[in-house]
């Protein structure tokens, strides 16, 4: 028996919606997004057809919408309206230039179709909306490197990156096929497959000097982002057990995801960390410094070597002031 319930109908309408907004839509990412089962979506897609909506299904590929077919105007709801603005507001603080002027024209037709009501309301939210970002994501030689890197992406055409590394004397030309973009830890970067290296890599923005689209195409087939990430993530990582002066610990828990925070055990007057670190001769062992006073290292023996060491650097330094 049909369920003809309002919560079925506006499902029906989401999925005509997303059937128009991608080129293939696959069952099983309809029934994870609406978190009911494949059977469910199955009936929903049959009552699209006999409705008249022309849809091509292929077996182990998904359903597409047969080319020409158009939805008229969607109307959005004051809550989907009043998302647009801390997206919005989002795109120019956390990305580059072009693309958030890219977003921006976009909204300006996305606004155009507001009822007038709702227009008042977004025009009213805007000035109640501010997101500062303290550190800059992109260098300034390079400011639209990510707008950049998507139509490399795009055209299947390499780019020329001029990087430079946190330990390098200067930046490097770099020759690189670029798979994706992801934002970690305040920072963009770019993964890619890396001519110099002959092997992928991952570069931070507002490390690149200078981009440039080259015209050679790629020379590579590359996988998704996420596996190369999910990858990654397995490999080349140091376990770090630090303990923690319970008064310090608190301030910290808002920085430790970032440097690979695993877990926790409460003791009588400390807190053990466990962090599973990919960086931690640097990135670590410079935040570690930040509250190193109150806390002790349990392992591993090298990074207490290196605290030691960048600790005796900056002594020396002191004393030659």
């Amino acid at each position: 028996m049909y369920d003809e319930s309002p919560k079925r109908f506006d499902r029906i309408i989401a999925i005509l919606i997303q059937l128009q907004s991608r080129k293939i839509v696959r069952a099983q990412d309809l029934a994870d997004r609406f978190e009911v089962s494949l059977r469910t979506i199955y009936r929903d897609i049959r009552t699209l057809e006999v409705s008249g909506v022309p849809i091509y299904s292929e077996a182990g590929i998904g359903y597409s919408l047969m080319d020409g077919y158009r939805l008229p105007p969607v109307m959005f709801t004051r809550e989907e309206a009043r998302s647009f603005i801390a997206a919005e507001k989002l795109m120019q603080q956390f990305t580059d230039k072009e693309l958030g002027d890219h977003y921006a024209a976009a909204m300006y037709k996305l606004k155009a179709v507001l009822k007038s009501a709702d227009k008042d309301l977004v025009t009213d939210m805007e000035s109640k909306v501010l997101i500062r970002n303290s550190s800059p994501a992109f260098n300034q030689k390079a400011p639209n490197a990510l707008a950049s890197v998507f139509r490399s992406i795009g055209e299947k055409m390499q780019v020329v990156l001029l990087y430079e590394g946190i330990e390098s004397n200067g930046p490097l030309e770099r020759v690189v096929e670029p798979v994706g973009v992801f934002h970690e830890n305040n920072n963009w970067y770019i993964f890619g497959y890396c001519h110099l290296r002959k092997d992928y890599r991952q570069f931070r923005t507002d490390r690149i000097h200078d981009i440039r689209i080259t015209d050679d195409a790629f020379m590579l087939s590359h996988n998704a982002l996420e596996t190369y990430l999910k990858h990654n993530k397995e490999e080349n990582l140091t376990k770090v057990v630090i303990l923690v002066d319970k008064s310090i610990a608190r301030y910290i828990k808002g920085d430790r995801r970032g440097y690979g925070f695993v877990s926790e055990i409460e003791k009588e007057n400390e807190v053990e960390m466990t962090f599973k670190s990919r960086d931690p001769q640097h990135g670590f062992a410079r935040w570690f410094m930040m509250f190193g006073d109150y806390a002790t290292i349990v392992e591993p023996e090298s990074l207490k070597v290196r605290i030691v060491e960048l600790l005796t650097l900056s002594l020396s330094k002191l004393e030659n002031n």
